[in-house]
């Protein structure tokens, strides 16, 4: 009798605000791109509170079982590496011995950083053009506008980051942002 594929152990590593959090904020950035007037200020107020949440989540969360010493996956102590460790990182990926890492590997957890600081910029921006000061300047939308542009472009970059960890450490990192699971580390996995 032949069996099936051993089922590899899996452990949580995004937790449900972490995930609820980046699916909100995909479904509000895509519905902000394509609707206009009070519907588009509502969905950045809404986008504008769940950075808001994540950023306070990123200081506060607390580790389960499995996460490392720092505390949660969800903790930017836990994911933000020094310039030289992102170098380093890097270099290993164009070396392609690049570690495969529980959460957030260096690149990814400054591309985190990033979206959420610009996902800022670009509310606070946009909030900025509805008020009596500024509304009517075109300096003000042309900036709301090009950040919005350079949004797309970090989101394209995460996009493909994804794609390429995804396959280059045989893990569907989109289905993990779904159910919150990876496969167990393996002794050479950076944690």
């Amino acid at each position: 009798m032949q069996r099936g594929p051993v089922a590899q152990p899996k452990v949580k590593v995004w937790d449900a605000l972490v995930r609820a959090g980046h699916w909100l904020l995909v479904g509000g950035i895509v519905g902000a791109w394509f609707v206009h007037g009070k519907w588009h200020e509502w969905l950045g107020y809404g986008v504008l509170a769940v950075v808001a949440i994540r950023i306070v989540w990123g200081f506060t969360a607390r580790g389960g079982q499995h996460s490392v010493s720092h505390g949660s996956y969800a903790r930017f102590a836990q994911f933000v590496r020094s310039p030289a460790a992102t170098f380093e990182y890097s270099q290993q990926i164009a070396a392609h011995r690049e570690p495969r890492y529980l959460g957030h590997n260096p690149l990814g957890g400054w591309m985190i950083v990033t979206l959420l600081l610009t996902i800022t910029v670009v509310c606070a921006t946009g909030w900025l053009y509805t008020t009596d000061r500024f509304w009517g300047e075109a300096w003000v939308e042309n900036l709301h506008i090009g950040l919005t542009y350079a949004l797309l472009a970090l989101v394209a970059l995460h996009i493909g980051g994804v794609i390429f960890s995804s396959l280059r450490h045989s893990e569907n990192l989109v289905a993990t942002m779904i159910h919150g699971n990876k496969r167990a580390p393996d002794p050479t996995d950076v944690q």
